[in-house]
């Protein structure tokens, strides 16, 4: 007996993609709305598994440490295909993170929610940009959905 080989199933491939979100993105929702919004991560999380509907698995990792973040993308950068990284205010300060980013052989996709460029003088300077193989700014929370648009291939 024959079988039919669905060849679509063979090319097939679901992606893994982490997203880390660092210092003070625990407070998405409540944490200056005029910048941030009024939806809680978590809710928006929801949303990108819904959005995704089975073509990509879908993890999530918030930490307010630098070295949490730091282990989590040790473990992650050589499981997962693709991790969305919004580090927060250590884009702009850890030299650490970023050397963590370039260890991995995982594509890393860097997301700022507000537009870092048009903010305080502080915040322009991203030491993740170069160790990152793309970044989104400015985009609100839509920057994930674009991050895992572009990590899961679709």
């Amino acid at each position: 007996m024959k079988r039919k080989v669905n060849f679509a199933l063979i090319n097939f491939i679901l992606k893994k993609i982490g997203i880390i979100n660092g210092p003070n993105l625990n407070l998405l929702g409540i944490r200056e709305p005029d910048v941030y919004g009024h939806t809680t991560f978590e809710d928006y999380f929801k949303d990108l598994i819904i959005m995704l509907d089975g073509r990509a698995e879908l993890l999530y990792f918030q930490s307010n440490v630098e070295g949490l973040m730091i282990d989590k993308i040790h473990e992650w950068g050589f499981k997962l295909d693709g991790i969305i990284l919004n580090a927060g205010g250590y884009s702009h300060s850890s030299i650490s993170i970023a050397d963590a980013v370039k260890s991995v052989p995982a594509k890393v996709v860097g997301v700022h929610i507000s537009n870092i460029y048009s903010r305080e003088k502080d915040r322009h300077t991203d030491l993740l940009q170069g160790a990152c193989e793309g970044n989104i700014s400015g985009l609100g929370l839509d920057g994930y959905r674009l991050a895992v648009l572009y990590l899961a291939g679709l």
